[in-house]
């Protein structure tokens, strides 16, 4: 019985810290795959074009034209791809031709007694 236990909670802690090293892996994989010109996404959720990567723990973003911004890349969180920006685009071009109207109702009169 006891043997049994052991295994019903070693089986998960050792499935968790396995996923945890490979999520590690890829995060680390990442930061060392940066490149100037890759769009990313930091932590904080600001997109920026990357700028100068060439420093071992920090890297440049461009966050806007001219705006350069020095960051660790452990805030980087994930790679962009092009094409995102270009679907919200299409998106907004959408939302913007499609106009509806709302009814709305006759306001009610609170100081009329009953």
């Amino acid at each position: 019985m006891f043997p049994l236990l052991l295994v019903l909670l070693a089986v998960p802690l050792f499935l968790s810290a396995r996923k945890q090293k490979r999520a590690m892996a890829e995060q680390q994989a990442l930061q060392n795959s940066l490149a100037p010109g890759d769009k990313v996404m930091t932590t904080s959720g600001l997109y920026g074009t990357v700028a100068d990567a060439s420093h071992e723990t920090t890297i440049d973003i461009e966050i806007s034209e001219g705006v350069v911004t020095r960051w660790l890349r452990a805030a980087i969180r994930e790679k962009v791809a092009e094409t995102d920006e270009a679907v919200i685009e299409d998106k907004a071009d959408d939302d913007e031709a499609e106009v509806t109207t709302a009814q709305v109702a006759e306001p009610l009169d609170h100081n009329a007694k009953k």
